[in-house]
């Protein structure tokens, strides 16, 4: 099923940027400019996501946010030009789900946005919910894993690259896919934020880190999920 998202945004050139790229990659994409009317639009098109800009006319983007917690279940991302970490914060504290400070390259704010549909199981009613490899078993819905009947503690990022390198099994996945993808920026062939959520990854599932047999770091490439390595 097509995933629809809700952007309201009252600067028409980005709104318009964003809405044409987020449609050239497969969503439906509906627009509102005021405040005022973006709990109607919400109603109105029943959006799997909501991209919501702080600064609104007539109605502010915290305001929204808080008020439509209670009756919205999707991923809200909260969309501002302003950069004070007390602004993140409250965004987040109202019930918003990711942040993203303007300006923002339209690929990093897809990954963004695919990156918060898997992680609220808004993967629709078709796509895989589960992946099971011997004895490791992840469901995307309820953001859990299992590993040998004992659920693992992990964090939401760590599940994510889990899913996403499950998602791939067999395959090399490139470091710059998964800053793509995952972390949500282009890779700078210095960041080693992969590298530190891989290695521990790798201790959660009990993968030898000298000689991972599960995680396979493929040098010069990236990283290899082993989909017979469960067992």
């Amino acid at each position: 099923m097509t995933k629809r998202i809700l952007i309201a945004e009252d600067d028409t050139r980005l709104a318009k940027l964003i809405v044409d790229y987020l449609k050239q990659n497969g969503f439906e994409v509906f627009w509102e400019a005021d405040g005022n009317r973006v709990q109607a639009a919400v109603k109105r098109h029943e959006p799997d996501l909501l991209i919501l800009d702080v600064m609104l006319p007539n109605r502010d983007g915290f305001d929204l946010c808080r008020a439509m917690r209670t009756s919205f279940r999707g991923p809200i991302l909260m969309f501002t030009a302003r950069e004070s970490d007390i602004d993140q914060v409250l965004g987040l504290e109202l019930g918003a789900d990711d942040y993203v400070v303007k300006p923002v390259e339209p690929r990093v704010l897809l990954a963004r946005v695919n990156a918060l549909l898997r992680r609220s199981g808004g993967l629709g009613a078709d796509d895989k919910q589960t992946l099971t490899f011997g004895q490791l078993s992840l469901n995307a819905r309820s953001q859990t894993a299992s590993l040998s009947g004992e659920t693992l503690s992990l964090t939401s990022h760590e599940f994510e690259l889990l899913w996403y390198l499950g998602e791939r099994a067999g395959s090399v996945v490139t470091r710059e896919s998964i800053h793509r993808d995952v972390i949500g920026r282009e890779y700078d062939g210095l960041d080693r934020t992969v590298d530190m959520r891989v290695s521990h990854l790798r201790k959660k599932v009990g993968d030898d880190h000298k000689q991972p047999e599960r995680l396979k770091t493929v040098w010069g490439k990236g990283y290899l999920f082993v989909p017979d390595a469960w067992e």
